[in-house]
């Protein structure tokens, strides 16, 4: 009876143990599909889109618009729509389940023709899931963050005597 406890202890510790490597493994997995997703909608490579969008994509852009996984990549493919560049500002994994994780943070997206191009500064929500043995993207909403507030002025400095 009294080694119950100890081993108890043991297996849970072992456990977390466990779980944290499985979470960088994940993690690490998640950021490499990320990062292939980011190079394929800039070369607007179809294949590459095919490969790593989910069938059930759902892109939520930050004016609204909805695509799909067919509607998307159609628009990048035909440079409809065109990303120049994605420079993450902040971006974290978390996985929620196994096979499950969500990313977030904030992102600045060049988009347009060359020379015409603008910059957003968007928060982003995205979901990733492992499907068949490799993590495809299943969802993305994003919003424009408001310009940065003007520093509050400052307050003149008084000199006063009291009398």
């Amino acid at each position: 009876m009294k080694l119950i406890l100890p081993r108890l202890v043991l297996l849970f510790l072992s456990a977390v143990a466990c779980t944290r490597a499985n979470d960088t493994e994940v993690i690490a997995a998640a950021r490499a599909a990320d990062d292939e997703r980011v190079a394929a909608t800039i070369a607007a490579d179809a294949t590459r889109l095919n490969a790593i969008f989910s069938d059930q994509l759902h892109y939520a852009h930050s004016n609204g618009n909805i695509d799909t996984k067919a509607s998307y990549a159609d628009a990048l493919v035909g440079h409809r729509l065109v990303y120049l560049s994605f420079e993450y500002l902040q971006r974290e994994f978390i996985p929620i389940a196994p096979g499950a994780v969500l990313m977030k943070g904030r992102v600045l997206i060049k988009a347009g023709a060359p020379g015409q191009a603008s910059l957003s500064e968007l928060s982003f929500l995205a979901v990733w899931r492992e499907e068949g043995g490799r993590w495809r993207f299943l969802a993305w909403q994003s919003c424009k963050n408001p310009p940065a507030a003007p520093a509050p002025p400052t307050e003149a400095k008084v000199n006063r005597t009291d009398k």
